[in-house]
């Protein structure tokens, strides 16, 4: 039930074909996992990404975390770029510092219609948590198992 159906190499193919903005510059963001119901996005949050201060901005976090909602609901599905976000919101526990950023979401709802995640931003070891979301996509007709 719901297993992927994309690797996280699919993934990243889909999104340099598909959403090439996302890493215009430099490949910033990569799929490093997906999983039953799972999937991890890193982020190399550089300078271009901070706010005064040196943390990592609230607007970049919020990216990192809408891709990795996007991307576990699409390594479940099927690459359907037009799933598009219908609500997203964000809880900012601790100000992260530039460097290596990781987007750890959970499947928590795959419908005909509507998908929800759930997202953690954190460190790579897992030991700090910058920021918790909640994420829900409309998921295009006869994507999913039927209309």
């Amino acid at each position: 039930m719901h297993h992927p159906k994309m690797t996280a190499a699919d993934l990243n193919a889909f999104l340099e074909r598909d959403f090439p903005e996302l890493n215009a510059t430099r490949r910033a963001y990569v799929v490093t996992e997906i999983g039953h119901r799972s999937a991890a996005v890193t982020l190399d949050a550089g300078p271009e990404m901070l706010r005064p201060g040196g943390t990592v901005s609230g607007p970049t976090l919020m990216t990192l975390a809408d891709i990795a909602a996007w991307v576990v609901i699409l390594g479940h599905v099927g690459p359907v770029g037009l799933t598009v976000t219908t609500h997203l919101s964000i809880d900012f526990l601790l100000k992260p510092q530039p460097g290596l950023l990781v987007g750890r979401s959970r499947l928590l709802k795959l419908g005909k219609r509507l998908a929800v995640a759930a997202v953690e931003i954190g460190d790579e070891a897992g030991a700090s948590v910058y920021a918790h979301a909640s994420a829900t996509y409309s998921i295009p007709p006869g994507a999913v198992g039927g209309a």
